[in-house]
C-alpha cells in the first residue's frame, strides 16, 4: 500500500502516523507538504494529528484552504481512501468532505488517555479485519473533539451506517461515563457516503506496538491492506 501523509504548519503527529504506516505496510509513506499542489499516486491520504496553524480561528480552519487540500478533496471523490486522525478529522469536516463539526471538550480540559471504542460498521476499507462490536483500546489527545451533528445529520449517518466507532467502556457498553469529551451520540469516527473517508478522533498510529501499550490501533491500518487486495 502506497500511501502519503499531509504536513502543515503545526503538524506534530506526521511522523507518528509515518512510522506506523512502515511497520505495517512494509512500504515508507510519502511526506507531502501542505503547500504542494498535487499528490503522488497513492492508496491512502493521511491526514494526522496536531495544532495546524496553531488552531487559529478554529481547529482545522485554516489548513483546510491550504492548497494540497483541493487534491485530497478531488483524490477522495476518486474513490483514494482518505484518514483524518483528531486534527485531521477537523480537517476532513472543515473542507467538507465529512460532516458534522469538532466543538470543544463538554469539560473544556485537554484529555489524553486511553479509550475504548466499539466498531459499529465492518462495511468500511478501514475496518474490514475487525468484526462488529470489537471493543478497541486506542489513544485519544485533544481539546477540540467534542463531535457534534444536528438531528437530522445523526439520523442519516445511523440509516447509512457511516458511524464507524463509538466510545465505549471496555465492556463495549455506550453510555455518558464512557463518552470523554461530550460528543453527539457517543460517536468518535465517521465515514463519507462513498466510504473511502474517515474521520477520528482518537489516535490508531499510537497503538501499533506493544511497547506502544497496545496494538489495536495496527487493526485500521491491516484493515486497509485486506481491503486493497481484495480489491
Amino acid at each position: 500500500m502506497r500511501a502519503a501523509v499531509i504536513i502543515f504548519p503545526g503538524s506534530n503527529c506526521d511522523r507518528d502516523m509515518m512510522e506506523a504506516l512502515a511497520r505495517v505496510t512494509g512500504r515508507p509513506a510519502i511526506p507531502v507538504w501542505h503547500r504542494d499542489a498535487s499528490l503522488p499516486d497513492v492508496d491512502l491520504v493521511a491526514l494526522p494529528g496536531g495544532f495546524s496553524y496553531g488552531d487559529y480561528l478554529r481547529c482545522g480552519a485554516i489548513a483546510a484552504r491550504s492548497p494540497i487540500m483541493r487534491a485530497v478533496v478531488e483524490a477522495a471523490r476518486r474513490g483514494v481512501r482518505v484518514l483524518g486522525v483528531c486534527n485531521g478529522f477537523q480537517i476532513l469536516t472543515e473542507v467538507g468532505l465529512l460532516p458534522g463539526a469538532l466543538l470543544r471538550n463538554r469539560d473544556l480540559l485537554f484529555i489524553c488517555r486511553d479509550v475504548h471504542l466499539r466498531v459499529e460498521t465492518t462495511d468500511s476499507p478501514f475496518t474490514a479485519a475487525m468484526r462488529k462490536g470489537d471493543v478497541l483500546r486506542i489513544p485519544i489527545a485533544h481539546h477540540d473533539g467534542n463531535y457534534f451533528i444536528d438531528a437530522d445529520g445523526l439520523k442519516r449517518l445511523e440509516d447509512e451506517d457511516r458511524i464507524v466507532f463509538r466510545y465505549a467502556d471496555a465492556d463495549g457498553r455506550v453510555d455518558e461515563a464512557a463518552n470523554p469529551n461530550g460528543s453527539r451520540a457517543n460517536i468518535a469516527g465517521v465515514l463519507n457516503e462513498g466510504r473511502n473517508v474517515l474521520g477520528m478522533m482518537p489516535h490508531p498510529e499510537r497503538a501499533v506496538e506493544p511497547e506502544l501499550g497496545g496494538t489495536d490501533g495496527r487493526l485500521l491500518f491491516e484493515s486497509l491492506l485486506e481491503s486493497l487486495a481484495a480489491a
